[in-house]
């Protein structure tokens, strides 16, 4: 609601008022409304005063949507361009650790037992056959589902849901895998926020792709004998959703380039 002008009428308000509370005739009762509808309206027009002033011919109520996307937006750059720059930085490291490892002997043999794990951290490249799964959310909707018991939750792909085949492709002896092009590795974690895929700082809105580096029978086998991809499968025939299998005959998994710090670990006995 907007207001432009409220001198008028917060004149006529106290004119009303007082005329109410003057003294009547003798003989003539006045009821308790008689003196609660003027302060009512008193307080009434100091609130449409009070609003009026403070709106100063503008809305109360402006839409600031467009101002949060903007802020978002501003955010996502500033935290793209320091990802750039920490990359940066720590191709510097590297190249000066490599230099100095052609004189410094301890160097030496440290940057040689890393290197034998990078593979296995996920730091390199991998390529090879691999399976290429698939998850999507139901373009149905729920006045469409013959039933009562439809909801939206039911037509859409959940945390579980990416989880669970990402369990069965390792339990199936994936050797490295992505989800989104973005490779997965010990201290990924996988998380759902409404019907978008929040991993490592990126958000993605399905479909969701996975793709495991192995052999294809072997992860099909695991992804069969999953409980939780055959309760989603059993969910594409009643709601609609997407799955897919695809085989991969020569497939690469890129490496992980983000930050590797660790905020908390604990030794596992």
């Amino acid at each position: 609601m907007e207001y432009t002008t409220g001198t008028p009428s917060w004149r006529l308000v106290m004119r009303r008022a007082l005329s109410a509370l003057r003294p009547r005739r003798l003989g003539q009762r006045q009821g308790g409304w008689g003196l609660g509808v003027p302060l009512i309206a008193l307080a009434a027009g100091l609130l449409f005063t009070t609003s009026a002033t403070t709106a100063d011919g503008t809305a109360l109520r402006d839409d600031r949507r467009p101002q949060l996307a903007q802020l978002i937006a501003d955010k996502r750059e500033r935290v793209e361009q320091q990802d750039e720059r920490a990359s940066d930085l720590l191709a510097e490291v590297d190249r000066d650790s490599a230099k100095l490892a052609d004189t410094d002997v301890p160097v030496k043999k440290a940057r040689e037992r890393a290197d034998a794990l990078r593979q296995q951290a996920g730091f390199t490249d991998l390529g090879g056959p691999g399976l290429t799964v698939t998850l999507n959310d139901s373009s149905r909707r729920p006045a469409d589902m013959s039933g009562d018991d439809v909801q939206n939750d039911d037509l859409v792909v959940h945390q579980g849901d990416v989880q669970a085949v990402v369990n069965a492709l390792w339990a199936g002896g994936a050797e490295a895998m992505s989800i989104m092009d973005v490779r997965v590795i010990s201290t990924s974690a996988v998380r759902c926020v409404g019907n978008t895929l929040l991993l490592h700082g990126q958000v993605f809105s399905p479909p969701f792709k996975i793709t495991a580096i192995g052999e294809p029978t072997d992860m099909r086998r695991a992804l069969e004998s999953s409980e939780g991809v055959q309760q989603f499968r059993d969910a594409v025939a009643s709601f609609g959703l997407g799955y897919t299998e695809t085989v991969e005959r020569n497939v690469t998994v890129r490496a992980y380039d983000g930050s590797s710090d660790l905020r908390s670990a604990e030794v596992t006995e």
